[in-house]
């Protein structure tokens, strides 16, 4: 039982890793693995929450780790069992087909001056397992020499029923206290594992969701260019325009639709990859049923909430600021603003007020660290607990029997059998006892010492991990935060390089038909349009997967997939 407890203590080693969502909604709730097997199920309309609901139900991966949760369950279960009766039944028969013999001195059984009549016939049958009638005579001048006897017969059988029960087992008490401790890191591990499930899910579907706008996107260019192609080709016939604007268009024309054909593949690979993230079926069809529009919040807002709304830097609140102005004098920095500037860097540009609200509990990883600290402190009691004594409560009632053959043995003759000429018959006897066993550890060679040692200093290593886990909770923040603010000021900035980009694409276009531009112009225009959209969307993917990394580095991640 103690090595059991063991092995449940020493699941909480350092280097671990990381509830089904399932929450009700009024539109059709994503299929289970099941029906997606099922005749009948076409296209899976799938929002993001869906999304998630369904990879949390059936992950390969996350079933798993929920089997191992069981697993762990079940060794709970096991360690609990050594506090119940443990109740034995054995059976056994055997062939004694050569008898163990004995010395027995025969001479000494009369006493004084008579012994025992012991013929050489007497000695052979008895040798034989035979029984032999001995009478009491006058001892000889030589005495008999001890003589060899086995004694039992060829065949033995035995039958018993024991029960234990422990009174008393200082491990046992501590195994009690870690199974409660030891189904929760279970359960954490399980959470760690689903934490992963949304981030991967969540960035598979905003990839998707990116690649399906930049597509419909580059759709419309094909279809504007088109016309402009047509327009150019209709004024060529005329007489108004060159055959080398007419060429310039066709090559820009090939060169959209290849890199259109190259975004339908890659929204392909993204919707496969989204699939596999899900463990849907690459069989299976699905629909996106959210908008970019919903998946992206509020700038300003989302700044304020990163303590890093500042209009005057640039990065503000309301966006990019306003035009550049002249700078203001460089004045030395005090010892003390020196000092603040230190503190605000190493805080990963936290105010006093966020840097207070962080809690660490909200990341999984240190709530995970806790219940190792908490089974290390059991696995040090355990090991102290070997000094203590183990009392049990012990009973046992059984037969046993003899026989000269087979047959004989499994005759079962009781107490009341008898033979033709009245004797006793028997060959099977009953046994039983009750007690008590009390073991006490004297020495050990001081290995229980060492252990106690090793338990220690495997304490002292989960507590220097707190600080080490502090600080890389401190710099995953800083990091989000700062990825967070930097990838919305780039969206800003390509967000208004697109509505440029759109306007000098539309100028373009009525100076060229106007006959005041040149084609080329028009052209570079375009060109230029297609590079900032590329951009436009880039960035906004880099929000979106900074966004998720930012919830998933302050631990909410999971609770607003659960919301």
């Amino acid at each position: 039982m103690k090595n059991n407890l063991r092995l449940l203590l020493l699941a909480a080693a350092p280097g671990l890793l990381l509830a089904s969502a399932g929450v009700a909604r009024a539109q059709t709730a994503p299929a289970t693995p099941a029906e997606l097997g099922a005749p009948g199920i076409g296209t899976l309309p799938l929002s993001l929450k869906e999304a998630i609901d369904y990879a949390i139900k059936s992950k390969s991966t996350l079933q798993a780790t929920r089997l191992a949760e069981q697993t762990a369950k079940a060794k709970v279960g096991e360690i609990r069992s050594a506090g119940l009766p443990q109740v034995n039944v054995a059976a056994n028969v055997a062939d004694n087909f050569k008898l163990q013999k004995s010395l027995v001195n025969f001479g000494a059984l009369g006493g004084g001056a008579s012994a025992t009549t012991l013929t050489p016939g007497d000695i052979a049958a008895a040798q034989n397992g035979q029984t032999v009638n001995l009478g009491t005579v006058t001892l000889p001048t030589e005495p008999v020499p001890p003589q060899a006897f086995a004694f039992g017969l060829q065949w033995a059988g035995n039958t018993s029923a024991s029960v234990s029960q422990l009174l008393f087992d200082g491990a046992y008490l501590i195994g009690l206290k870690a199974a409660k401790v030891y189904e929760e890191l279970a359960q954490k591990q399980t959470q760690q594992a689903e934490i992963d499930v949304v981030e991967q899910v969540s960035k598979a579907y905003y990839s998707t969701l990116v690649a399906r706008e930049r597509l419909s996107l580059l759709a419309r260019n094909v279809q504007r260019l088109d016309t402009l192609l047509y327009q150019t080709s209709e004024t060529f016939k005329a007489g108004f325009a060159e055959k080398l604007d007419v060429q310039r268009l066709q090559v820009q024309r090939n060169n959209l639709v290849v890199e259109q054909q190259k975004a339908s593949r890659l929204t392909e690979l993204s919707v496969a990859l989204l699939k596999f993230q899900m463990g849907v079926p690459q069989s299976q069809t699905v629909q996106l049923t959210d908008s970019l529009s919903n998946a992206l919040v509020d700038a300003g807002t989302l700044r304020r909430s990163l303590g890093g709304a500042d209009f005057n830097t640039g990065g503000g609140a309301n966006g990019l600021g306003d035009l550049p102005v002249a700078p203001a004098p460089i004045t030395p920095n005090s010892d003390a603003q020196r000092s603040q500037d230190q503190q605000t860097a190493l805080s990963g540009a936290r105010t006093g007020q966020l840097a207070a609200a962080f809690n660490y509990n909200n990341r999984i990883e240190f709530s995970t660290l806790e219940t190792q600290q908490a089974l290390a402190g059991l696995d040090l009691a355990n090991r102290r607990a070997g000094a203590y004594p183990r009392l049990l409560a012990t009973a046992a009632y059984g037969f046993s029997g003899s026989g000269q053959t087979a047959g004989d043995l499994f005759a079962f003759r009781g107490p009341n059998s008898r033979t033709g000429n009245g004797f006793s018959n028997q060959n099977w006897f009953g046994f039983g006892n009750v007690g008590l066993s009390l073991q006490i550890p004297v020495f050990d060679g001081f290995r229980r010492k060492y252990l106690v040692q090793q338990s220690r200093i495997q304490q002292q290593t989960i507590e220097k991990g707190f600080e080490t886990l502090r600080q890389s909770i401190d710099l995953q923040d800083a990091q989000s935060r700062t990825s967070l603010i930097n990838a919305l000021d780039v969206l800003d900035n390509q967000r208004a390089n697109l509505g440029l980009a759109e306007e000098v694409a539309r100028v373009s276009l009525i100076k060229f038909q106007e006959g005041v531009g040149s084609n080329l112009e028009v052209i570079s225009a375009e060109t230029s349009l297609r590079e900032t959209q590329t951009n436009y969307y880039a960035a906004l993917y880099d929000v979106l997967v900074a966004k998720v990394d930012r919830d998933k580095a302050t631990g909410v991640l999971y609770r607003k997939a659960n919301n």
